[in-house]
């Protein structure tokens, strides 16, 4: 057999393999259940419900990944703002299935034409067509978060101005999650529904860090945390961070005006002036022609 037939056999029948030793090896829970039994004593019988494909197809797609690439979705899913029609069953059983469509698709296209370079184009197409769901969400969360960036010394502005006028800190995250919009509004309402579900409400400010993961929203959660332990006055942190952000984000202006110059130079070196030389020079380079073909 030659050593592409071998390598094409290996290739089909290793992830077929992990898969069957993914479904045999997985615990089950016999272990936990029986030291359960030992310590509480056995648990009244609950009526089976008939599972469903969808519910078979999730379980099967949280033992096929890891428990940490499971985490890592988790965050991408938050920092995108967990998009509807994405969730995380859906992500893990899309993954694979893509995978091992492009699989087949390439080795119907090189069926006859194996080649160390399209076995390696084929491996790169499988690994990308993976990852595939991840860039996508790490770009949605990337603009997400720029965003929000943006709208919060705004946001912190209206705050500032509803305390001021008399209304308490949660009051005043309300009218803003209200009458803003936005990503940012969305993860205010988000954070005061569970306030009123009973959360803890330096939980709450923490839990809102953690799925948008943006800096300067994570230095304004950590300053309303302490004013609200030590008993500091809201309106003093509220005016403070607000100037704070606007010059953050003033700053960032900058820096990014500065950049335009460097990243306008090599389109204007490789697209614009050879062009330009071309319609400037073009009529003097055809007079020397003339010139020269009439002189012989």
């Amino acid at each position: 057999m030659s050593p592409i037939a071998i390598a094409a056999a290996l290739l089909i029948m290793l992830p077929l393999s992990l898969l069957l030793f993914q479904a045999l090896a997985t615990d089950t829970g016999t272990r936990k259940v029986v030291r359960q039994n030992l310590i509480a004593g056995p648990r009244p019988a609950k009526s089976k419900k008939a599972r469903t494909s969808n519910e078979n197809l999730n379980d099967l797609g949280r033992k096929l990944a890891p428990k940490s690439y499971v985490v890592r979705l988790q965050r991408l899913l938050n920092r995108a703002g967990r998009p509807a029609g994405m969730p995380l069953q859906r992500l893990l059983i899309l993954k694979p299935i893509l995978a091992v469509s492009t699989f087949f698709i390439g080795v119907l296209l090189l069926t006859g034409r194996f080649s160390k370079l399209g076995l390696l184009i084929l491996a790169g197409a499988v690994i990308l067509a993976y990852f595939i769901p991840d860039v996508l969400l790490d770009s949605r969360g990337k603009d997400r978060q720029e965003e929000i960036t943006l709208e919060l010394p705004n946001t912190l502005d209206q705050m500032l101005i509803a305390v001021e006028a008399g209304l308490g800190f949660e009051s005043a995250m309300s009218k803003a999650a209200i009458t803003g919009k936005g990503p940012l509004a969305l993860e205010l309402r988000r954070t005061l529904q569970d306030i009123q579900m009973g959360r803890n409400r330096a939980d709450a400010y923490l839990a809102l860090v953690e799925r948008t993961e943006v800096k300067d929203l994570k230095s304004f959660v950590r300053a309303i945390v302490q004013a609200d332990k030590y008993g500091i006055a809201i309106s003093r942190v509220l005016r403070t961070q607000a100037d704070e952000l606007r010059t953050k984000r003033r700053q960032r202006a900058e820096e990014k005006a500065m950049k335009i110059p460097v990243k306008i130079l090599f389109p204007l070196i490789f697209t614009i002036l050879p062009v330009l030389f071309i319609v400037v020079l073009s009529p003097a380079i055809i007079g020397v022609v003339k010139m020269f073909s009439g002189g012989i």
